[in-house]
């Protein structure tokens, strides 16, 4: 039986600059749990979540340089990685694609207990008025309500102080106020 090693964040950064495969393998085995979740929840899709986990560390391996301690954690560096690549592929036009293309199911029950169409046309119309927002707004109301993250998560994830993601999800319910009135 073998001795677990573990590193400071800083030994971590150190020995991934270095190239090291070990160190690779210790960061791969202590934060793609994590980090999949992220990616799970923003894709839905378990699939796609692996692959983009996959191209978030060969990001991670490739841009290791880049990455500045000063600047914050090696973990916030990761997750802002993990962030942009799901979003990029929520953006892409093969994503778009293949979400227009998918079949529904035939019997209306295999979408789930309590499914009603006029919840899919409120839905809808919440995406319009959310549309009118202020990207810095609606990015972070779908961040809250739609993704469920804390105040304290989404100040990490988009790496703004934690008073301005309260400030602006307020002016932006303000907002959605005005909208649907």
């Amino acid at each position: 039986m073998g001795t677990v090693i573990t590193y400071t964040e800083h030994e971590l950064v150190s020995l991934l600059k270095d190239r090291d495969s070990k160190a690779f393998g210790y960061l791969y085995d202590n934060y793609s749990g994590a980090l999949n979740s992220i990616i799970l929840q923003i894709l839905n899709d378990v699939e796609l979540a692996n692959d983009v986990l996959q191209e978030v560390f060969i990001n991670v391996w490739k841009k290791i340089e880049s990455y500045d301690q000063t600047k914050g954690r090696l973990f916030t560096w990761m997750l802002n990685i993990a962030r942009n690549a799901s979003i990029d592929t929520l953006r892409s036009k093969n994503y778009q694609n293949t979400q227009k293309n998918r079949s529904l199911p035939e019997n209306v029950d295999a979408l789930g207990k309590g499914y009603t169409g006029e919840l899919n046309i409120d839905h809808i119309g919440l995406k319009k008025v959310l549309e009118k927002l202020k990207e810095e707004h609606r990015v972070l109301i779908e961040l809250a309500y739609f993704k469920g993250y804390t105040h304290e998560e989404i100040a990490e994830i988009e790496t703004i102080p934690l008073g301005t993601v309260k400030t602006r999800i307020r002016n932006a319910l303000i907002q959605l106020r005005e909208h649907l009135k």
